[in-house]
């Protein structure tokens, strides 16, 4: 994979530049598996998808810069398999602020937007923004949207919105310039818990209209 590019990041991590997105997340499956794989070695800390890149840190001892660094450039991009990875369902309610002005964007009416919206198929790319938010991606370009040119102030949390290539859940309430279409009442962030995030880079979420 010439595209691969391997960056150190001190002496404990090493950045890794993708050349896009599909890329990334192919990258992410084939470096940590799916449940009950046990191909991290020992010593790897965390992995973290971004857009475009993904950060490995790791414990220099307990294992060496280059035995990461030959792990990340031997690492194989792996599909999604069916079955192999968590399943989060979303119930939302539909009928958000910006449904009726996106529906009108794409060309559909408010119920054939809910109708793609559900149907579709999303994966968690990677999270970010704030702690419990991640940027879903499908297959498909039949739901992407400009980001609004005003942003808002004030999203409420569990938001269900649109932007660009992605949908995406505000997990509390925050400045925010995503397409608005309707909200959940699921907790997307629980600190209690040994798994804080609802939704993990990697899973797939299905959208249920409540």
């Amino acid at each position: 994979m010439p595209s691969r590019v391997l960056l150190p990041c001190g002496d404990s991590a090493f950045l890794v530049e993708l050349p896009e997105l599909s890329a990334v997340v192919a990258y992410y499956r084939g470096l940590t598996g799916f449940p009950g794989d046990m191909s991290i070695p020992q010593g790897i800390i965390d992995v973290v998808p971004a857009a475009r890149t993904v950060l490995v840190t790791f414990d220099p001892g307990l294992i060496t810069p280059a035995e990461v660094r030959d792990w990340l450039e031997t690492a194989q991009p792996a599909a999604a398999v069916v079955g192999s990875g968590r399943e989060v369902r979303i119930e939302v309610t539909y009928g958000g602020p910006d449904l009726a002005e996106t529906a009108q964007y794409l060309g559909l009416s408010e119920a054939e937007l809910v109708r793609l919206h559900t149907a579709s198929e999303w994966t968690a790319a990677f999270s970010g923004f704030a702690p419990g938010f991640v940027y879903l991606v499908t297959t498909h370009e039949g739901l992407r949207v400009p980001r609004r040119n005003t942003p808002r102030t004030a999203v409420p949390a569990g938001s269900v919105g649109l932007a660009g290539e992605f949908s995406g859940i505000y997990p509390r309430s925050s400045p925010g310039g995503w397409q608005l279409i309707g909200s959940t009442t699921a907790a997307l962030w629980d600190a209690s818990k040994a798994h804080p995030a609802l939704i993990r880079p990697g899973d797939t979420v299905r959208f249920v209209e409540a």
